[in-house]
């Protein structure tokens, strides 16, 4: 079984959330066009699926992800990404 995820209770778990995956992202580990799915975020994490929400609204602020109506959210290039 995953170890459960630990959130610091003084900051939004969205946030947190989208902290890691940006982290992931940056490292690689999740390469340009890498599926995004807010059902796995919901299971991984533990969250409301509204809080996984949030957290992709975040990503695609930052340039990190990108949205295609009807198939979901992928990694972008990494010349989109804000830094």
């Amino acid at each position: 079984m995953a170890e459960e995820w630990q959130f610091d209770p003084t900051s939004p778990k969205s946030a947190q959330i989208a902290a890691e995956l940006e982290k992931r992202i940056r490292a690689g580990e999740y390469p340009p066009k890498h599926p995004i799915y807010e059902v796995r975020l919901v299971q991984e994490f533990g969250v409301a699926r509204e809080t996984a929400r949030k957290a992709t609204v975040i990503l695609r602020e930052r340039g990190l992800i990108f949205t295609v109506r009807g198939m979901g959210s992928f990694v972008s290039e990494p010349s989109s990404w804000a830094d």
